[in-house]
């Protein structure tokens, strides 16, 4: 917008310098210059400040505040005094960001120009130009290929329009946007109209878009329908957009739950029937003002024209003005529900980039695809964001720009769609060579080919002590004992590793740890309030128990438990629907335990941070809507039944629900068929996508400490997977071993990568997510209790399970001891993951410290007192209990230190011993997977 607030000084300064010289050429010295800096804000379709300077006649028209220039006077003209300001000031042309500033011989010549009267020749018509960088000889140096986004276009009406972006790759895998420096043409210039990177519809017809860059070529096929024909302005295709586009749906604005200021719209536009009705309806003509579009209420507070809390989020005359006033002017239609087109999905390009150094640019586009076949550019609709600011940061027209090393995820928001790109940042120049690192099986190589694009070297292998103590942690929950360190340590066998996991595997502790892990996923405990007794969750955990001990693959327990029926005695698998029997509750727990996804969210208004509506939270609940339960003859014993009657209701509108599958399709259900039992069928089975990934997650988890996507309860779109093509592969292994995970913990096993050492090197030192070393892993509470009773030969007493049982075979969730809260065991009230507590504290040393769990535990075991009595040295004493703690021998010098300590006082030589075994038992290393 063009503004007087100049003085009389500068004014007489332009005049005074004005040298007496002929009039500038207006196409060689004045054109280039308004077409490279001014007309990209001052045009038909985005009139800054209402001036457009591609017309003489709208350029002598002028703006909110008259014309740009006074003929014969530049001390009076606003466009000579704008180009003037400095960058800093908000009324300097051109604003700061929107291209650079005009060196003084272009300053010069317009003011030249308006001196010697502006003349403009008839019928001269400005078009925005792109200048476009120069192209770097380096550009084509290992240049392997270059990439068009999207991969198709299409082009439909005469509204629609495409921009397009090229992407190069090189050889080191690292990614450059060459989108203005490449040559891009059409085959058929008589179809599609090119402006830059931009095409649009001329007429109907298949052509392609062919790009060219240092001898590598790329084609994208167009396809044009419907080239002139208008489509008309639609509120729900076009201007919802734009309230999710500038925030005004958000839940810090007009979409939290009381709205602001007086008027509220729906939470990121989940109710657009209820937004047009608050839009048009509320407050009468005062919102909204048909008669003068331009001066609704609404239109003026979003440019600053009356006061707005949110403040000035819209220019007269850009693409978000011009399309809520389009709308208003055609008398703020609602949409025919039945024929406006919906969106089906969202595409976001480039998918994954490589980008080398700080302030490398990228620029995104998304793609709509629509119910009716069409498709949209909406990148300058969908909102962005990144995961990791820090590492690249994105602005609101999707450009990305580097700064620090690492990666991160930048995402798009369009309608009910979130989709994420990943993009990785490494040092310019960085000295690396790619490692040669073994590797045993798939899962190496893609971590290690994403430890490549990150520049990280992975660290080496740990050695056969720490293996077999980790080993052992992780698939038994056991620490090895003597002769079993012994053993491994004496084969020779090259795949002495392999050997050792397959014999763990065929374990009962095996069967043991999973099932503990799965009962508290399935809350396996009694609960009174819901006739859940002891008999009860101690016949499902037993259940439970057998199914997996005979090794029934995962997708038919879980469609056993889903699709129960029977007494809670007789069918153990339906105290599933009677530990929880609120339904939304129940909808919530199926799909956070057996999808990784927590949908609460989408129980009031559409997911904030994931693809989830409220249509697809009430669809999943309406499956549970027939539960039945009765009693039976035992009155400790329910009976659930599919009772054939019940909805589920739409929080809104109070429809009905039809059952649908989770992003599914809606079953083909008969009345009276067990709905149950058509969830369950599609849940556990591979048209399912979420459900083999997130079990090959939780079971990755287990043995890494972190998820690939973690929480790994947690999975959404702004919450991606570290490693993407990991995760897609397990999913695929998962199933193609029909759902046997103890294959699945083989493999990871097994793998180079679970095998690291937790020493870190320069490189992968602050790597946390990477899995380029192993981290160090607190014992969960039930191993640790179990490996203090192991190493000390004492035994544990639990109710309902006999002298020596595990705390792993504790089968009621309530059953507990002060150590095991302490140390963060699971109370199994919720299915969230973060039940288990992993995190060391004040609390849990003060106990191993003063407590009864490791002293009074020494001395009843009587471990020290049977090897001296045995004729064990003090050195031997020393060097069995290094091994039963820590599962290796002690170095030279600390077993040459506490033996000097030991034998200073002979008399008290066991005392003195089962102080070493305290101290060890206290220790970091002893508590700690490493």
């Amino acid at each position: 917008m063009l503004h007087t607030r100049l003085t009389l000084t500068l004014g007489t300064i332009l005049a005074a310098s004005l040298p007496a010289a002929a009039a500038p050429d207006f196409a060689k010295d004045i054109q280039p210059v308004l077409e490279n800096s001014c007309v990209k804000c001052h045009n038909d379709a985005k009139a800054k400040g209402k001036l457009a300077l591609h017309a003489k006649d709208k350029a002598l028209k002028g703006g909110d505040t008259g014309p740009a220039w006074v003929a014969g006077k530049p001390e009076e003209s606003l466009l000579i005094k704008r180009v003037l300001l400095p960058e800093t000031e908000d009324e300097a042309m051109p604003p700061k960001g929107k291209g650079e500033r005009l060196n003084p011989g272009q300053v010069e010549a317009l003011k030249q120009w308006v001196a010697a009267g502006a003349v403009w020749p008839d019928g001269v018509v400005l078009k925005e130009k792109e200048v476009r960088p120069p192209v770097d000889p380096k550009d084509g140096e290992n240049l392997v290929s270059i990439s068009v986004f999207p991969p198709a276009i299409g082009l439909e009406t005469k509204r629609d329009s495409q921009n397009v972006i090229v992407m190069a790759k090189y050889a080191d895998d690292t990614t450059r946007d060459v989108t203005k420096k490449v040559d891009l043409t059409v085959a058929n210039p008589a179809l599609v109209k090119q402006t830059g990177t931009s095409f649009a519809p001329v007429a109907d017809g298949e052509t392609v878009v062919k790009a060219s860059f240092f001898g590598k070529t790329a084609e994208v096929p167009v396809k044009v329908a419907s080239a002139t024909a208008e489509r008309p302005i639609s509120f729900r295709l076009d201007v919802m957009p734009v309230f999710m586009r500038s925030g005004c749906n958000t839940g810090s604005c007009h979409g939290a739950a009381r709205g602001q200021d007086g008027f509220r719209i729906s939470l990121f536009g989940f109710d657009p029937a209820g937004d047009h009705n608050r839009i048009t309806r509320e407050m009468g003509s005062r919102r909204i003002n048909l008669a003068l579009p331009a001066e609704s209420m609404m239109v003026e507070k979003c440019t600053g024209a009356v006061p707005h809390t949110g403040g000035k989020i819209w220019e007269p005359g850009d693409q978000y003005y011009n399309t809520v006033v389009e709308w208003l002017t055609a008398g703020a239609p609602n949409d025919d529900v039945a024929k406006v087109a919906k969106p089906v999905s969202m595409e976001v390009y480039p998918k994954q980039m490589v980008l080398e150094g700080a302030d490398v640019t990228q620029q995104m586009t998304a793609v709509v695809k629509y119910s009716d076949g069409t498709d949209r550019d909406v990148t300058s609709l969908a909102v962005f964001m990144s995961s990791n600011a820090p590492t690249a940061s994105v602005d609101q027209n999707g450009l990305i720009t580097t700064h620090s090393r690492g990666e991160a995820f930048v995402m798009a928001r369009f309608a009910t769609f979130t989709i994420a790109s990943q993009v990785i940042v490494i040092p310019k120049n960085l000295q690396y060579t790619r490692p040669v690192v073994a590797e045993a099986n798939y899962i190496d190589k893609l971590v290690n080919d994403k430890l490549h694009k990150l520049r990280v070297i992975p660290s080496g292998d740990c050695d056969d002590a720490t293996f077999l103590r980790r080993a052992y942690a992780d698939v038994v929950g056991l620490l090895p004992e003597k002769a079993d360190f012994d053993k491994f340590m004496a084969r020779t066998e090259p795949n002495k590793r392999e050997l050792l996991i397959d014999e763990l595997l065929g374990r009962k502790e095996f069967i043991e740890l999973w099932v503990m892990k799965w009962a508290e996923l399935l809350q396996i405990r009694t609960n009174p309030t819901n006739q859940v007794s002891y008999k009860s969750s101690l016949l499902y955990f037993n259940w439970l128990q057998e199914r997996i001990a005979n090794n029934v693959p995962m997708n038919k327990i879980v469609q056993e438990i889903l699709s129960a029926n029977g007494g809670t005695f007789s069918s153990p698998a339906t105290n599933y629907y009677q530990i929880e029997k609120e339904t939304l509750k129940l909808t919530e727990n199926l799909a956070q335990v057996f999808m990784g996804m927590r949908i609460q969210c989408a129980q009031c208004h559409n997911h904030p941070f994931d693809r989830w509506t409220m249509d697809d939270y009430y669809g999943l609940a309406a499956f549970f809507g027939q539960i039945g339960r009765k009693p039976s003859e035992d009155p400790r014993e329910l009976v659930v039944f599919n009772s054939g009657g019940g909805e589920v209701k739409h929080l809104v509108d109070g429809r009905n629900m039809k059952p649908k599958f989770l992003g599914g399709a809606e079953p083909d259900l008969k009345p009276g068929d067990d709905r149950r039992a058509s969830l369950a069928e599609w849940l556990a089975s591979p048209q399912n996508p979420f459900f083999a990934k997130n079990l090959a997650n939780i079971v990755w988890a287990h043995f890494f400490g972190m998820g690939i996507i973690d929480p790994v309860d947690d999975v959404r779109v702004s919450n991606p997977p570290s490693n993407p093509e990991l995760i897609e592969e397990l999913g695929k292994k998962f199933t193609e071993y029909n759902y046997d995970f103890k294959r699945l913990v083989r493999d990871i096993c097994l793998s180079k990568t679970y095998q690291r050492t937790t020493r870190v090197n320069d490189s992968n030192a602050q790597d946390e997510r990477n899995f380029a070393h192993s981290l160090i892993r607190r014992l969960r509470a039930e191993v640790m209790l179990d490996a203090i009773s192991q190493v000390t030969d004492t035994k544990n007493k639990f109710q309902g399970l006999p002298l020596g049982a595990r705390a792993v075979q504790i089968a009621d969730g309530n059953v507990s001891n002060y150590f095991l809260k302490t140390f963060g065991r699971a109370e199994r009230a919720t299915v969230c993951s973060c039940e288990v507590k992993m995190e060391p504290n004040l609390s849990q040393a003060l106990h191993l410290l003063n407590g009864d769990t490791t002293a009074s535990r020494i001395g009843a075991g009587k471990v020290v007192e049977t090897l001296l009595k045995g004729g064990a040295t003090p050195e031997a004493v020393i060097e069995d209990l290094y091994i039963r703690c820590f599962g290796r021998k002690p170095s030279a010098s600390e077993i040459e230190g506490l033996a000097k300590s030991v034998n200073e006082t002979p008399d008290k030589k066991q005392q003195a011993l089962e102080d070493v075994f305290w101290a060890l038992l206290n220790s970091k290393e002893f508590m700690f997977n490493h």
